[in-house]
């Protein structure tokens, strides 16, 4: 996967669908096959020339073969590789049999493509829904970042490293985070972090690591909220252009002139 010199690296990032086995599955109201059909019909109009696709976790809310096996069918019509990641509501299992013959490209996993090395993490916690990277996981990292041929390097997870300021939604923040920016410190060819689960855009910065988070194809979370709450924000993705250079530039693209219908009342899910 080489680009033409000067050519930046056009990735999307989709994330947090929540796909059920039944296409009638809703999460909080909201049908997510259809906000996700949406999304990817934004996609196909405005991404003709993308170079990969980064799924970067929550692909299924009730972690069924069905539903990867349709996202797959889905994300692969764009004929670009598709790298995937394991969320909270993921299953390792399911979604190996649903994506076979593509083991190496799921989390935890390393693409290397023109000036560029993309690390996806496993962030993920069986059976719990916080996001944790354990002693393997930052081997793994640190062993990545050493090893990494580009010049410029992204560290992708699922869990937000840094809390957001919702107040119910860090208490599933990264719980060796600390550890984890040890680790991405040590290196200065890291031009991004980046993640999911949040359902709401972040683009800051950390001593010049650029730290971005994308919404959900389905329901979008309040932001800055104590407790629970959803948005009225329309579901989108992130596309990304990576330069040789190892500028960054990069948008979030949101569905607009549908009403999605969700249920506001609901406190969880």
């Amino acid at each position: 996967m080489a680009n033409e010199a000067g050519k930046p690296l056009r990735v999307v990032q989709v994330s947090d669908s929540h796909l059920f086995a039944d296409t009638d599955g809703k999460l909080l109201g909201l049908n997510t096959e259809f906000s996700l059909g949406k999304v990817l019909e934004l996609v196909e109009r405005e991404q003709p020339a993308m170079d990969m696709i980064l799924a970067t976790g929550d692909l299924s809310q009730d972690a069924s073969r069905d539903s990867y096996v349709r996202l797959d069918r889905a994300l692969q019509k764009f004929g670009v590789p598709i790298y995937w990641m394991e969320g909270n509501h993921d299953k390792p299992a399911p979604m190996l049999e649903a994506l076979r013959g593509q083991e190496k490209r799921i989390s935890p996993c390393v693409v290397e493509t023109g000036n560029w090395t993309i690390i996806l993490l496993d962030s993920t916690i069986p059976d719990d829904v916080p996001g944790e990277l354990y002693d393997k996981d930052l081997a793994f990292l640190d062993e990545s970042l050493r090893n990494a041929r580009g010049e410029h390097i992204i560290v992708a997870l699922h869990h937000h490293p840094i809390p957001m300021g919702c107040k119910w939604l860090d208490t599933q923040v990264v719980a060796s985070a600390d550890r984890f920016f040890d680790v991405i410190d040590r290196y200065d060819r890291i031009r991004a972090v980046i993640w999911g689960h949040v359902h709401q855009e972040y683009d800051g910065e950390r001593n010049g690591v650029r730290l971005l988070s994308v919404p959900s194809t389905c329901v979008q979370f309040k932001p800055f909220s104590e407790d629970f709450a959803v948005d009225d924000s329309a579901p989108g993705y992130r596309w990304m252009d990576l330069y040789p250079d190892g500028r960054i530039e990069t948008e979030v693209s949101r569905v607009e002139g549908i009403d999605f219908e969700v249920d506001f009342t609901v406190k969880g899910y």
